[in-house]
């Protein structure tokens, strides 16, 4: 599946966005997100240390360091994300579960 889209950076832009991640992550509202303690992908309860600042959009396919595109994660999760889109990381999860292929195969 990671040969679906081609992913091509802008330097500029990764650039830019990772300072503005670095600024996002000194903010009051980041650290409140962090003291929830929940991943937002799985759910699970994580020390709030542990948790890290996941892109919804990737950086790398355009996406922005602002609040609604930026949630908490455990490494886990944001390990498997890597640089999916929402949409992209449903398919993969229904890909590996085998419902895609009943999909496909109209079972």
């Amino acid at each position: 599946m990671d040969d679906w889209v081609p992913i091509e950076k802008d330097a500029a832009h990764v650039a830019r966005e990772r300072k503005k991640a670095r600024v996002l992550r000194a903010s009051a509202w980041w650290q409140s997100e962090l003291t929830k303690g929940c991943c937002h992908y799985c759910g699970k309860t994580v020390a709030s240390k542990e948790l890290t600042m996941d892109h919804v959009i990737p950086v790398s396919r355009g996406g922005r360091s602002i609040k609604s595109n930026v949630v908490p994660c455990c490494a886990a999760c944001n390990k498997s994300k890597k640089s999916l889109t929402p949409a992209e990381r449903i398919l993969r999860e229904l890909e590996e579960s085998g419902d895609f292929a009943d999909m496909e195969s109209g079972a």
